[in-house]
């Protein structure tokens, strides 16, 4: 799940409904076993493109005593825990990593079982694929950690088309052709594990050319970015290679939302940002985790802000696509925490990439080996 960067700005068109966006917005408390938010209405919003918000369902419960911790907003919507002082980047303990391993699995997990719905269920809902999800993290003891999360009200975020981030689960039927993109993060034992990937609704064939290009490129870069993780590198080449990687082949990539550290508290330091940034800033050190999730477009990477106060989409109604990892650095490179498992949907920009062909598990020694082991048994 992304983060809005502080100076994130709302872009509105003549006719367009005011107020903030993102995870900047107000904090309200509320309490989630009765909250009833409804989707604001306004008949004169103007929309970018044709996605349209549906009726949504209630915030699903979570019974304390059927997960093992609850985050500390889960009741409230309002985040407590801070980043270490001065921006400080945290090095995860042995412990930590354990438990944060533990936490990216079940998000994968969580995000099959969401991904395979698209493929097997045609006209499923992402209300539907929400319930799914929630249902998934429950029976593994896991809180969904978008939940009440600055009060958002669903256990996932689907952004469908021209969707950048952040879509509210509703009522609205995929159709043939959309693109979707499914964002998963569950809180296990104290730890988030956030993930997230793009399905096609019909598989590559309902998709056109240009929608496979937006996918391929996407996911390419992404790869290429996590190839350069590793210790004693600036934090500066991600966003360096991610731009430089889509801008010569006609995309833009969005400014305005970030990856982010990860832990114990859900968005922490360090700010990853997806475009070049002309400055020195943190150095990667060996147990640094955090999140990499361009969201890349096929016209202008402007957010668009609807009613909600959370979808964000394009401004020019054009499509968008993301990938996500909870990525840990190793001595001796990265490691996706929230990698594919035996048994997880290879996607055709996988098996077509021009960066890394097949399923990515990371740079290290042990993330090489378990790749090429998983790769060899399809």
């Amino acid at each position: 799940m992304t983060l809005m960067m502080s100076d994130g700005r709302k872009k509105t068109k003549s006719g367009a409904g005011g107020g903030g966006g993102g995870f900047g917005k107000k904090e309200v408390a509320t309490n989630i076993n009765i909250r009833t938010k409804s989707r604001p209405n306004n008949n004169n919003f103007v929309y970018a493109g044709s996605i349209r918000p549906h009726d949504t369902s209630p915030s699903r419960i979570v019974d304390p005593a059927s997960v093992l911790s609850l985050p500390d907003y889960a009741i409230d919507g309002i985040p407590k825990q801070k980043s270490p002082p001065g921006r400080r980047i945290e090095i995860k303990s042995p412990e930590d990593i354990i438990k944060m391993r533990a936490a990216g699995r079940v998000a994968r997990q969580v995000l099959d079982i969401a991904g395979a719905l698209v493929a097997s269920e045609p006209g499923i809902t992402t209300d539907a694929i929400d319930a799914a999800v929630h249902a998934a993290c429950l029976e593994r003891q896991a809180y969904p950690s978008p939940l009440n999360y600055r009060k958002f009200p669903k256990s996932c975020c689907t952004s469908v088309n021209e969707v950048i981030c952040h879509g509210i689960p509703d009522a609205r039927p995929l159709q043939y052709g959309d693109i979707v993109n499914i964002d998963i993060t569950c809180y296990l034992d104290g730890y988030h594990g956030d993930c997230s990937e793009m399905f096609v609704v019909g598989g590559k064939e309902a998709l056109d050319d240009a929608g496979r290009k937006l996918l391929q490129t996407t996911y390419d870069c992404w790869v290429q970015s996590m190839e350069l993780v590793k210790p004693g590198v600036n934090y500066n080449v991600i966003g360096k290679c991610i731009e430089e990687y889509i801008v010569p082949r006609g995309y833009s990539t969005v400014k305005s939302f970030c990856g982010h550290g990860i832990g114990k508290i859900f968005h922490m330091s360090p700010n990853i940002y997806h475009y070049t940034v002309n400055q020195q800033l943190d150095t990667i050190e060996a147990g640094h985790v955090f999140t990499i999730e361009p969201m890349i477009c096929e016209g202008l990477s402007d957010p668009y802000m609807w009613q909600d106060d959370w979808t964000a989409t394009t401004v020019d109604g054009k499509r968008s696509a993301q990938f996500e990892h909870t990525l840990l650095v190793t001595p001796d490179g990265v490691e996706a925490l929230t990698g594919k498992l035996e048994g997880s949907q290879i996607q055709f920009w996988e098996e077509e990439s021009a960066v890394r062909k097949g399923v990515w598990l990371g740079t290290s020694e042990g993330a090489r080996r378990r790749a090429e082991e998983l790769n060899g048994s399809r």
